[in-house]
């Protein structure tokens, strides 16, 4: 199992949006990293869903992988997986949160200048993140 962290603005699609739809195609990353993260994706990873450009900015819930990455219908340059809702958080876990916990130094999310929307997650920061959001 691999752990990930995928990031959306809420105003163009939410953790409620995922609790409402159930599962969503996690599509429309459009660069090359992120893309090869979303291919290595595989059934039940694990991610964690993050607001961005919100206030705060942070990690909003949990869901899981429910389908293999495919090229994008319209763009096979492109691919896209299948996202199914786990878990929305009682509170944000924030960015700034995030920074100044011990253990997620070398997250993705909080290297400055990072703006991958697809990024990979050790089991480590997972866990860690999990215990922030109780």
């Amino acid at each position: 199992m691999h752990y990930w962290l995928v990031k959306s603005e809420p105003s163009a699609y939410s953790i409620d949006d995922l609790k409402r739809d159930k599962t969503t195609n996690w599509d429309g990353v459009r660069n090359y990293q992120a893309r090869n993260s979303l291919r290595a994706m595989q059934p039940g990873d694990k991610v964690l869903f993050y607001a961005s450009s919100a206030d705060p900015s942070g990690v909003t819930g949990l869901a899981t992988v429910s389908r293999e990455a495919r090229p994008e219908p319209k763009d096979p340059t492109w691919s896209m997986v299948e996202l199914r809702f786990e878990k929305k958080f009682a509170q944000i876990v924030p960015l700034e949160t995030l920074k100044t916990t011990g253990g997620l130094e070398s997250m993705v999310v909080v290297q400055r200048g990072t703006r991958l929307s697809v990024q990979p997650v050790t089991k480590k920061e997972f866990d860690i993140v999990l215990k922030l959001a109780e």
